[in-house]
């Protein structure tokens, strides 16, 4: 329980985590040196001064014995001590001592008063707080008063290393904040790089900072260039192959036009138009891989667009607004507009294929933007939503082949789309429809 609150308690990220590791010692030693400097050595110093004070006191008193209280006024002069007639103590209350609450120095001044000075009768050090003001009672019952200057007795401003600590402590602050802050901006800058290229952006970066993060920022653009090499390779393989197909599937299309109409005939064309079908649904995953340039267009305006053209097709399909989505004003999106057309075509595919109803609800808050389409189909059951997404997968038990069927590439091409574009793509139940509700959550 303790370590989860001190989780919650520290910051999170590497700024923050970084100032605190540099300010912690940083007051650890102030108030070490406050506590064990400051009170050890002006206590060891006033106790020193009150020692000798002692001393010169005991000595006054021998003159005040021999030779009355002008004798001692003559020997305390030079002291800096000035004596009077005794009276009554100058302070109100019970006690024999008056001391502020934060005068350190004064408890050891009168501690070391009442153990060596036994002549003593009270002492005030709050009426002026630049004297130490005694009370005297000397062994022939003479009644005396002493004035010393609180400068002889304790070390003086105190506080004045206290302010010199802090105020260095705020420079030297202030100059590793500015240090620091020059050190993450390498950090943060390979991280920025990393989140664009995690959302399909390809943006100039070039390693700095410390010998580590250069290392760092080398790796991850080797790492981006392996993986653009990739993508591409892959995306030729694949454009390749199904180009090649074509030649041999263009000859059987014509030798089965001039070939007299059988059950055979007719079996084998559907087979060809079946092969073109998964020729287009490879070059479909192919273009995948090769998105557009991203640009900033209204969300609601393009998906209005993308819903017009579904309708026009014959598909009942409707447009709605979440209930939060209302309250933003500004529907700007950066997007692949071909891309995400392609996968939200996709999805709209499959709930026309499998439903007789589909909706498309878009949803705005100030992180993300989620694209919903949902149908009255028979939908997908929980433990089979994750495998659906994976390429050339057909669940023909899950859903009514009798619409229509695909070859498994729909959801994964635009489960692709979505990571491509830094989001992700989820499957779930529709509440109001009752099938599958396919929902592209994106980053804003």
């Amino acid at each position: 329980m303790l370590t989860r609150l001190i989780k919650k308690m520290l910051p999170r990220g590497l700024y923050g985590r970084a100032a605190l590791i540099m300010l912690v010692p940083i007051l650890t030693i102030q108030l070490v040196v406050s506590a064990a400097f400051l009170q050890r050595h002006f206590d060891g110093v006033t106790r020193q001064m009150m020692e000798g004070l002692a001393v010169e006191l005991r000595f006054i008193f021998q003159e005040i014995e021999r030779g009355g209280i002008w004798a001692g006024r003559s020997v305390a002069a030079p002291l800096e001590i000035s004596l009077f007639e005794g009276g009554a103590k100058p302070f109100e209350g019970e006690g024999l001592e008056a001391r502020a609450f934060y005068d350190l120095s004064g408890r050891s001044v009168i501690e070391v008063l009442r153990r060596a000075v036994p002549e003593v009768t009270w002492i005030d050090l709050i009426t002026d707080e630049r004297k130490v003001m005694i009370g005297l009672s000397l062994a022939d019952g003479t009644r005396v008063d002493a004035e010393i200057a609180r400068r002889r007795v304790s070390a003086s401003n105190p506080h004045q290393l206290l302010v010199l600590m802090v105020f260095t402590g705020i420079l030297m602050t202030t100059v590793a904040f500015l240090f620091l802050r020059n050190q993450l901006r390498p950090i943060r800058r390979l991280a920025r790089a990393a989140e664009d290229f995690g959302k399909g952006r390809i943006v100039d970066y070039s390693p700095a900072g410390a010998l580590e993060v250069r290392s760092a920022g080398r790796a991850f653009l080797d790492m981006r260039n392996r993986i653009e090499n990739q993508i591409e390779q892959r995306t030729m393989m694949l454009s390749g192959v199904s180009h090649d197909l074509r030649t041999p599937l263009t000859r059987m299309k014509l030798g089965l036009s001039v070939v007299e109409e059988s059950e055979d005939v007719t079996a084998l064309r559907r087979d060809v138009e079946e092969m073109e079908t998964l020729l287009e649904a490879f070059l479909d995953f192919a273009r995948g891989d090769a998105l557009d340039d991203l640009a900033e267009l209204d969300i609601d305006k393009f998906l209005r667009e993308i819903v017009s053209d579904a309708t026009r097709s014959g598909a009942q399909i409707n447009f709605a607004h979440s209930s939060n989505s209302g309250m933003l004003q500004d529907y700007t999106a950066t997007f692949r507009p071909a891309a995400l057309r392609r996968a939200l075509g996709n999805l709209i595919s499959n709930a026309q294929r499998y439903g007789s109803e589909a909706r498309v609800t878009l949803s705005l808050t100030p992180r993300q933007w989620r694209i919903s389409v949902e149908d009255d189909g028979p939908g997908i059951p929980a433990d089979q939503r994750e495998e659906a997404m994976r390429p050339f997968v057909r669940l023909d038990v899950a859903r009514n082949q009798n619409r229509g069927s695909g070859v498994g590439l729909g959801l994964a091409i635009a489960q692709d789309i979505a990571r491509r574009h830094g989001g992700r793509l989820t499957l779930g139940q529709s509440a109001d429809l009752g099938g599958l509700k396919a929902d592209i959550i994106l980053p804003r």
